[in-house]
């Protein structure tokens, strides 16, 4: 089971990724791990909780925990409420006669201060520069549980990342007598974070070596819950021209002065960014698709495309994007859609600049349904891109 998400900017300082990748005990169709995430106007709140045992049982203690803990924090309840209702409210196990779940809370806040709380799951990795540091810890026994608390200051670039015990143990009896054990996963995270600066990269790769350790048959349910902090990626997409040419500078100058990346939809946009920018425009035919129309070059801008065709080809890949599939499974080629939906895919705000012209060969009626109204067509992918928690503005020319 894989999830990630991107929490949008909201003008905020910083950007936080989450992500979490779980392995489902051997022989269990259900994890006995839950992730909880919440998105909140200051701060994202992730909650990994690990339930008693393993599949069904264990499912249910998890997720109720996860979701308590999550939804009371969100709504400003304290560690303490936090603690003693979910202690009130799992149902006990027979065989053990005890109601448990172990949890961690990571609480990240959009200035960069972090508040942690641990009970019974393994020390989160707090990766700072690159390498796991320790955090200074302090102990406090709520309604008879033994909970570990931290608050510090982060920095752009770094990473948190919680795991269930069935990580740490990876591989025990097996391909190792001890298991992976805590030290040898910092060690490992430590290697990944050089080359890695995404939370789903880096939960992925650490459950890969999960999957290997314990040779495709997991001993335990194992989760990787990751959050990674980051500098906001913009996109500017301008598409169409606008109504009336005076219009022609204004988006013009609107998209040399955006911030991040830059893209081009459409003939007529393009010759008109080149005219306004004074810049060559050029066909690029190095990568030739049977059904997307070839890329264009223009100086300043990093993607050039056709319009209507390659964004709705292009949209085509974000729902698949946004309905679970993995990025290497739908992004397989580099034409004009596919490349416009890795860079729609990988920011966090993007503004679209359309134009209102009407282009007379969009209102054949005999065009494929995928092919409709330029209108209808942006604001579809606006959608898409809204549900797939991107911040989104739209200009109209």
């Amino acid at each position: 089971m894989h999830q990630a998400a991107v929490e949008p900017l909201l003008e905020k300082p910083y950007v936080i990724e989450t992500s979490s990748v779980s392995l489902s005990k051997h022989g269990e169709e259900l994890c006995g791990d839950h992730v909880f995430v919440s998105r909140r106007p200051d701060s994202v709140i992730m909650v990994l909780s690990d339930g008693l045992g393993s599949g069904v049982k264990a499912n249910i203690l998890a997720t109720l925990t996860g979701k308590i803990a999550g939804t009371m924090l969100e709504m400003g309840a304290s560690l303490d409420e936090v603690v003693e209702t979910v202690g009130q409210s799992l149902p006990i196990c027979k065989v053990r006669g005890l109601a448990y779940s172990t949890f961690t809370i990571m609480q990240v806040f959009y200035n960069g201060r972090i508040y942690m709380a641990e009970f019974d799951n393994p020390a989160v990795f707090y990766l700072h520069r690159g390498k796991v540091t320790n955090l200074p810890k302090a102990e406090r026994l709520i309604a008879g549980k033994k909970v570990k608390e931290a608050c510090f200051q982060a920095d752009m670039g770094d990473f948190l990342v919680a795991v269930s015990d069935g990580v740490v143990h990876a591989g025990i009896g097996a391909v190792l007598n001890l298991g992976w054990q805590w030290p040898n996963v910092a060690r490992f995270l430590e290697r990944a974070a050089v080359h890695e600066r995404s939370a789903a990269n880096v939960a992925q790769r650490l459950a890969d070596i999960c999957q290997h350790l314990y040779a495709g048959k997991p001993g335990d349910d194992a989760t990787i819950a990751a959050l990674y902090i980051r500098r906001p990626r913009h996109l500017t997409l301008a598409v169409g021209p606008p109504r009336r040419p005076t219009d022609d500078a204004r988006m013009a100058k609107l998209l040399a002065a955006a911030p991040g990346k830059k893209v081009v939809c459409g003939g007529t946009t393009s010759n008109i960014i080149a005219r306004e920018w004074k810049v060559p425009l050029d066909v690029d035919l190095r990568y030739c698709s049977p059904t997307v129309p070839p890329l264009g070059q223009i100086p300043g801008v990093n993607l050039v495309t056709e319009g209507i065709i390659t964004i709705s080809y292009a949209l085509e890949k974000l729902r698949a994007l946004y309905h679970g599939k993995g990025i290497g499974e739908v992004l397989t080629g580099k034409d004009g859609a596919n490349l416009l939906a890795r860079l729609l895919w990988e920011s966090d705000e993007v503004h679209v600049l359309v134009g209102g012209a009407i282009n007379p060969a969009h209102q054949n009626p005999e065009l494929p349904p995928g092919l409709a109204l330029k209108e209808q067509v942006i604001s579809e992918l606006t959608h898409c891109l809204e549900k797939a928690g991107r911040e989104v503005h739209v200009t109209s020319f």
